[in-house]
């Protein structure tokens, strides 16, 4: 089977039905995506597939086949997505266990509204549980971020 992960091809040999998460972590050592529930509820597994949120613990790769997976390593190289310069000006983790699949999530947003309201933010991020609740601080950080996707510096926070 061949996957495209973060603009790579692989070429893998798994049973069609292992779960996306499983041949990130397990097979190509991305372990940035991570397991936290194996139900699809708690979001900490999100990944991009084609541009929108998916929960890798219950996603089935034969599903993801010939389309293109991000996960939290494809953003950038060096932390200059305008979502992980946010995340990292409002300084959003304490634990830090969901921010792949905050960060993910909030990426996605972002690309499909670029001037997301408070009400927008919650909707598109209640799928990711932060058990450190630092919800107000993603509303923040997706603001800024939003704002310096537009071309602004950030402070309209």
């Amino acid at each position: 089977m061949k996957i495209n992960i973060n603009q790579t091809v692989h070429d893998i040999d798994i049973d069609p039905d292992t779960p996306l998460l499983w041949v990130l972590r397990d097979h190509l050592d991305l372990t940035g995506t991570k397991y936290g529930c194996g139900i699809g509820v708690c979001g900490s597994c999100t990944v991009l597939v084609d541009g929108l949120p998916v929960r890798s613990c219950i996603t089935p790769t034969s599903e993801v086949e010939d389309q293109e997976i991000l996960t939290i390593e494809g953003v950038s190289n060096d932390n200059s997505h305008p979502v992980q310069q946010a995340w990292e000006d409002i300084q959003v983790p304490q634990c830090g266990y969901c921010q792949s699949g905050q960060i993910l999530t909030a990426i996605a947003l972002l690309n499909n509204n670029k001037r997301p309201s408070d009400r927008d933010i919650d909707q598109a991020m209640s799928g990711v549980l932060c058990r450190c609740g630092t919800y107000p601080r993603v509303r923040q950080a997706i603001k800024m971020a939003a704002d310096k996707k537009s071309g602004g510096n950030g402070d309209t926070v």
